[in-house]
């Protein structure tokens, strides 16, 4: 952990839709330079027991449980997340929802549901953290997925995966980062995300082409958040 960074003025960032994996990398590679972690998701176990494991390795993190698809919860939590670690620097989204698998039988309340996470809840967030982040030329950084292209090959995976509405809700996702991302920009804050095409694995050094470690997509966040350039990187 860099201990360059006191709790009086390391920067905060939040999490949404903590679990294991690109969530749980980003955690550890945020605070190991300086971040305070606030932990967002919807179990209460969950939570607790990886704010437990990041502060037996050094790093402050806090778990918030909240529904990322319910507007008020989402704005209530922030506002806990303020005032228990100060001011937000940055917002990282991985929260979604797997519903609404297929569309010819999907009701629409599925497919309202995973449009409340992917759009409705993280536009949301933002408004919500908006303030802090004008203040701390902070940033956004949402993580994505391929089955949101406009690619055949892609098309052909969701449905056979059963994945349709999260496919649509990853192309919508997409369009909202690059909106937020020229709207936001004069404001000094960034927004990006990583899409990734492969599946995620916390192995070490795995050299399977179809893999791709959790680790190596929060470096990829890191490196974002600091060159402020790429609006999508793909891996």
């Amino acid at each position: 952990m860099n201990s360059s960074h006191t709790n009086g003025n390391r920067k905060t960032i939040i999490i949404g839709g903590f679990g294991p994996g690109i969530s749980t990398a980003v955690a550890e590679q945020f605070g190991s330079n300086g971040f305070s972690l606030a932990l967002i998701g919807r179990n209460a176990e969950r939570l607790a027991a990886g704010a437990k494991e990041l502060t037996a390795k050094g790093f402050r993190a806090e778990p918030f449980v909240a529904d990322l698809s319910k507007p008020d919860e989402i704005r209530d939590v922030v506002s806990k997340v303020r005032a228990a670690l100060g001011s937000i620097s940055a917002l990282q989204w991985t929260a979604f929802s797997f519903g609404a698998g297929d569309l010819t039988t999907a009701s629409a309340g599925e497919i309202q549901e995973v449009l409340a996470v992917a759009v409705g809840g993280l536009v949301t967030a933002v408004q919500a953290i908006l303030p802090d982040l004008a203040a701390n030329k902070g940033a956004l950084l949402v993580t994505n997925g391929g089955l949101g292209f406009f690619d055949p090959q892609f098309d052909e995976i969701g449905v056979k995966w059963n994945a349709m509405g999260v496919s649509v809700a990853n192309s919508a996702k997409h369009k909202v980062v690059a909106l937020l991302a020229h709207k936001l920009k004069a404001q000094g804050i960034y927004v990006g995300e990583v899409v990734v095409t492969r599946t995620v694995t916390t192995v070490k050094d795995n050299n399977d082409p179809a893999l791709i470690e959790s680790r190596a997509v929060a470096v990829k966040f890191w490196e974002m958040y600091q060159n402020r350039d790429s609006i999508s990187v793909t891996v």
